[in-house]
């Protein structure tokens, strides 16, 4: 079972875009800014730096916004 993420109405498209996990953290936290989460921002990025993985950086991403 999926768990509903912390900011459901920030929408993010990984799929078919680059999957670089600089890329990714930039396009999530750039999501977050402009829906006026700059905290929440802020605090997925310093969790993503703290990531152990690729996997662990797109687990939290999809535990943060609604990614497609």
């Amino acid at each position: 079972m999926l768990e509903t993420p912390q900011h459901p109405d920030v929408k993010v498209q990984l799929s078919g875009e680059d999957g670089n996990v600089y890329s990714v953290i930039g396009r999530i936290q750039r999501a977050l800014r402009q829906a006026g989460r700059g905290e929440a921002a802020t605090e997925f990025v310093a969790a993503a730096r703290s990531a152990g993985s690729y996997d662990e950086v797109i687990q939290l991403a999809m535990r943060t916004v609604d990614v497609s």
